[in-house]
């Protein structure tokens, strides 16, 4: 579907988009640009600090690893809520000869862990798994960075030990979390103040603990987490109050080669990472609607059928994990098979149908959680990584002394941890869009069980509508609901319209409306023009963050 097929609401919203388009200011000015553009490399990120944290680096000769790896120490700092350093990560590289490579670094069940006998906990000791996120930091600067680790890890020390300012978002997060966090003195020092309140937004929260912590990682490097004195202070503090994890379950940790997972869509290559992580969803979904001709349907019986192949795919996580299993997963004659249960326009009544797969309804599939950022070079790297907590704060435990918070992965947040050693999985998905050999799109997002459609959305939007990518953020999205239903966005001002939900019920969905802004996920990434060897730089505009390049680029 093309832009001349929009209706009115629609070309308004173009217009409005159109205008995030603004030269990218200083961070000291307190940018609010969601979208920019460079030539000469590319930071998308949910923090404006954590954006400027990786165009620093960039500005200073590092590449789209460095400046990844600078924005996700960074954003550890200044949106904990989010994520920490003692969270999870997958990273997907393509390197700029062209190779592709992802990095793993979930957190792990211990290998101690009984899952029968575990406490069925939200939060506290008993949900903490082994920290996986610097692990696979470090790995992405170890073996695709340019620059030192201390120049690299020193924009995070600088927020951690001088302080910034708390945007509203994580100070509303760190409000909501109170009551659970505040029974852990390691938390309640960290991120409240002295008589248990929160930091309003605005004001200036500042971390040594957090500081000095990676301030011994930058000196230290993996070992000291995994090993040494870092470690052994979890280890002690971890023991002691009821988790699994002991110094060894630390030891053996390792940030491993994530699979990666290929498909293609109308002639674009789409590249992704497995399980634990969910490229084969995204992948999935696009070849099941790849079946379908959104020129020949209105927009809104266009994303009916994005509706529906989504919640087809992502069926599908629990039996994936190896291979054999993506292999079948992402052809394109399975796709097939799925696509004759779609109810799509004009074969309504003449096509046969199944019940569609049932999506088991978790409490975090709208959750605010979750972060992710897109970086780029000049010289053709590319980054897409995804961090996170699992929950807001996830477990809520800061060990004393150390600054960062755990994340939730064992107990009753994700029930698939049921064996030792196991890692979890997500609906996390870094991902890149190729054609004829060139970056087009790189994307991730936030927000649990919507990340896969964000990513789906933003794509088919570009592909399918020529959007560019901050007006592709900027329109309404859809997604699989509870009980057969369908939920759709209708936030004010970039939801869909009455007309469009009345359209979408006519095929004989059940649509719920949802008019929360956040709900579908918040996508921060990167496009690229091969014709005018632009990069542009888009974050989602349910969120907080940025999207810039080096100062010294052209406009």
């Amino acid at each position: 579907m093309k832009l001349n097929k929009h209706s009115a609401y629609r070309l308004r919203l173009l217009i409005s988009a159109s205008t995030l388009f603004l030269a990218p200011l200083s961070i000291s000015a307190q940018s609010i640009a969601q979208s920019g553009r460079s030539d000469q490399g590319m930071v998308s990120a949910a923090q404006p600090l954590a954006t400027d944290a990786g165009v620093r680096i960039l500005e200073m000769g590092g590449n789209a690893a460095d400046a990844a790896v600078a924005a996700g120490f960074a954003i550890a700092v200044v949106e904990p809520t989010m994520n920490s350093i003692a969270g999870r990560n997958q990273i997907l590289i393509r390197t700029p000869s062209g190779e592709f490579h992802g990095i793993d670094g979930t957190t792990q069940a211990p290998w101690d862990y009984d899952h029968e006998t575990a406490p069925r906990a939200s939060f506290g000791y008993a949900v903490i798994g082994i920290p996986g996120a610097t692990a696979g930091l470090l790995k992405l600067h170890e073996e695709f960075g340019s620059l030192p680790l201390a120049q690299v890890m020193a924009p995070a020390i600088e927020y951690a030990e001088n302080g910034f300012r708390l945007l509203a978002g994580d100070a509303a997060r760190q409000a909501a979390g109170a009551e659970q966090a505040l029974q852990f003195p390691g938390t309640a020092d960290t991120y409240y103040k002295g008589d248990g309140s929160p930091y309003r937004a605005g004001e200036t929260l500042i971390q040594p603990a957090y500081a000095e912590t990676l301030r011994k990682i930058m000196t230290g490097g993996r070992d000291v987490f995994y090993r040494g004195e870092i470690a052994q202070a979890m280890a002690r503090d971890l023991q002691a109050n009821g988790a699994v994890i002991d110094l060894d379950d630390l030891e053996q940790y390792v940030a491993e080669d994530s699979r990666i997972v290929r498909g293609s869509y109308r002639g674009y290559e789409l590249v992704g990472t497995d399980v634990p992580a969910a490229g084969v969803l995204a992948i999935q979904a696009l070849h099941i609607m790849e079946n379908f001709d959104p020129d020949s349907m209105t927009e809104a019986e266009w994303f009916s059928i994005t509706a529906q192949a989504l919640r087809m795919a992502q069926s599908e996580l629990g039996i994936l994990g190896t291979d054999t299993a993506a292999v079948r997963a992402t052809s394109k004659e399975y796709a097939e098979q799925l696509a004759i249960n779609v109810k799509a326009p004009g074969q309504r009544s003449d096509l046969p149908q199944t019940p569609l797969p049932q999506l088991e309804e978790r409490g975090d599939l709208y959750g605010g959680h979750t972060t992710h950022l897109s970086t780029a070079d000049a010289n053709g790297m590319f980054v897409s990584l995804t961090q996170t907590l699992g929950p807001n704060m996830g477990s809520k435990v800061v060990t004393p002394g150390l600054g960062f918070l755990y994340a939730s992965t064992l107990g009753g947040y994700l029930g698939t941890m049921t064996q030792p050693g196991m890692r979890a999985r997500s609906n996390i998905c870094p991902f890149i869009v190729m054609k004829d050999g060139e970056v087009i799109l790189v994307l991730g997002g936030a927000g649990g069980g919507m990340i896969p459609p964000a990513v789906v959305h933003a794509i088919t939007r570009v592909i399918d509508f020529g959007l560019n990518l901050p007006q592709a953020l900027a329109a309404p999205r859809v997604a699989g609901g509870s009980g057969g239903a369908f939920n759709a966005e209708t936030s004010p001002g970039i939801g869909w319209t009455d007309v469009e939900i009345a359209e979408m019920r006519a095929l004989g969905l059940d649509i719920n409306e949802q008019p929360r802004t956040g709900a579908f996920g918040r996508i921060h990434g990167i496009q690229f023009d091969p014709e005018t060897r632009t990069l542009i730089g888009a974050a989602d505009p349910d969120w907080e963050g940025t999207a810039r390049g080096p100062m010294t680029s052209r406009r």
